[in-house]
């Protein structure tokens, strides 16, 4: 199956001119430099250094508690094998909130130290401060309304946000105000699809959905999960596209059975 590949490479002018004609706009996760290089080949418009690297690259709990030198690390394994893909890097809890002056620090050394092409920040008006520092810098800046996994710790659960008026409509705002203040794309994730349709269609910039719904612009799923890798996470919006857990695990169980009867390596096998 081809994969569209009209851009050379994929900026944040590409995907204003991919949401202008109606093209969806496709987002995984990428933590290392192998697997990049497949997603990148495999035509992915925007690779997301994620701080969710803290679950499935180190087993954390939360996202809380991967670092900035950690994802500097990740994001410069990325960026060395993407050829086509954006790169967008998640700025890491506690490196933004409440200081834009750590923010633009901490952004800094993620486009010095890693060559990445982009940061995303969690939340609206509350971060307003943050974003619009970085961006006087001349970094873009991707946000990310609805469930924002840094928080999850005030949200208390990981369900469905803005199922309520009030919370719809300070969602709403926010997606405007992060428009406003210069954002290049925003990621919806796990809201009501009615809600994310109309954030969707009021605005000119793209939006990303993650358990957002059919009508957002473009959709983003953390790269392990969509392939099975991991197999203990089963929320509504996940799609599995193949079981690799369980290919790579008859794999090993085949090598370590060679090993062990002596089948492996073979006389073709050696010097």
């Amino acid at each position: 199956m081809s994969v569209h590949k009209e851009f050379k490479r994929i900026t944040t002018h590409a995907l204003q001119a991919m949401k202008a004609r109606g093209e969806r706009i496709s987002m995984l996760t990428a933590y290392d430099y192998s697997m990049a290089k497949i997603l990148d080949a495999g035509g992915v418009d925007v690779l997301l250094v994620g701080d969710s690297a803290s679950n499935v690259m180190a087993g954390h709990e939360t996202t809380l508690p991967i670092t900035l030198d950690q994802m500097i690390y990740h994001a410069s394994s990325v960026v060395r094998a993407v050829e086509r893909a954006l790169v967008v890097v998640d700025l890491p809890f506690g490196n933004y909130q409440g200081s834009s002056r750590k923010a633009l620090a901490s952004t800094v050394r993620i486009m010095k130290e890693s060559g990445a092409h982009a940061v995303k920040m969690e939340g609206g008006k509350e971060i307003q401060e943050s974003i619009e520092r970085v961006l006087s810098a001349g970094v873009p800046v991707m946000g990310h309304l609805g469930l924002t996994p840094q928080s999850i710790y005030k949200f208390g659960t990981y369900t469905v946000r803005a199922k309520g008026e009030v919370e719809a409509e300070r969602l709403i705002k926010d997606a405007k105000l992060l428009q406003k203040i210069g954002c290049f794309a925003i990621v919806l994730e796990k809201i009501p699809a009615e809600l994310g349709k109309q954030v969707s269609e009021m605005l000119d910039i793209p939006t990303i959905g993650i358990g957002g719904g059919q009508h957002t612009d473009g959709q983003v799923l953390v790269t392990h999960d969509m392939l099975g890798i991991t197999k203990d996470f089963h929320p509504r919006f996940l799609r599995r596209y193949a079981n690799l857990f369980d290919t790579i695990k008859e794999a090993v169980e085949q090598y370590s059975t060679d090993v062990k009867n002596r089948d492996f390596p073979s006389k073709k096998e050696q010097y």
